[in-house]
């Protein structure tokens, strides 16, 4: 199938900068999203997020110009509907992914392929309510989408070679590189990066080093381009907590989240996103105004 639109549900961090690689590679892309105001926000993000490609030599004003060119934003599932590729960035929550996979089935064509942005979560149980398990597939980006170079294609029972194929070459196009993964809870990197993340939290609970240490142990020890706080707290600390709790249910107890990790959620430190995780940002905040 030769994908030529790309329908992106959800404007957050994951969506938008989908989106934004989806343009660029050429796809008339819907962003879609029930919040007007993060719509607002994704699109003011990719046009400042052009810009600095422009001026960093990474993208053409021309080529930028038209990739912004090609993003229209909509507030309902069903006014993103007629497109050839639907890629959902929702939250990590099963019961609301199965519940889009259902409208999805609904209102885009036939042959239209479903794909899901999760990272750990079954597609096979998604595809299950629609009826085209074939057309179904995950493509797991990273954050931030626009740096971040891999895809993982996660192929679940009934993915077809003809949908891995088509989304293969969405991926090349925006620019990314493709591994194929067999379903399975948290496929590659979320099952290895859950048991690092927790592991660090372990020990800053029993006072081995501090995050500080720990970061720049992994960073400078293991060549880790990130350590696993700074990495948390861009992720999210309840997006992590879900994958664990998600993995410990499925895979075993070496998946038991940290009680240190259920604690920080808990007094809600989410990370970067709210100004404060294992780090404190607001800080950098105050700076910047």
């Amino acid at each position: 199938m030769d994908v030529k639109t790309i329908g992106v549900i959800g404007a957050g961090t994951m969506g938008r900068g989908i989106a934004y690689v989806s343009a660029l590679g050429g796809y008339e892309t819907v962003l879609e999203d029930v919040r007007p105001q993060v719509l607002e926000e994704a699109m003011a993000w990719m046009r400042k997020a052009f810009e600095q490609g422009v001026e960093r030599g990474k993208v053409s004003a021309e080529a930028a110009a038209q990739a912004i060119a090609r993003v229209r934003t909509v507030g309902r599932v069903e006014e993103a509907a007629d497109v050839d590729l639907v890629i959902e960035a929702a939250p990590e929550e099963m019961e609301l992914k199965i519940e889009l996979f259902g409208m999805f089935d609904k209102f885009t064509r036939a042959e239209t392929i479903l794909a899901t942005n999760t990272s750990s979560l079954s597609i096979s149980e998604m595809a299950a309510v629609t009826q085209r398990p074939e057309r179904c597939v995950g493509m797991h980006f990273f954050n931030p989408v626009q740096k971040m170079r891999l895809i993982e294609l996660v192929r679940a029972a009934g993915t077809s070679e003809e949908t891995l194929a088509a989304c293969r070459e969405v991926g090349r196009r925006m620019g990314k590189e493709m591994v194929t993964v067999r379903e399975s809870p948290g496929f590659i990197t979320s099952r290895v990066n859950a048991l690092i993340g927790n592991e660090a939290f372990t020990m800053l609970e029993a006072g081995i080093a501090s995050a500080e240490d720990i970061d720049k142990a992994l960073k400078l020890g293991l060549n880790h381009p990130m350590g696993p706080f700074e990495l948390v707290d861009l992720v999210g600390l309840d997006v992590r907590l879900s994958i664990l709790e998600y993995l410990h249910k499925t895979l075993g107890e070496k998946y038991r989240p940290s009680p240190l990790l259920r604690q920080y959620v808990k007094e809600g430190r989410l990370g970067r996103k709210v100004g404060r995780g294992v780090y404190d940002y607001r800080k950098e905040k105050k700076a910047e105004a």
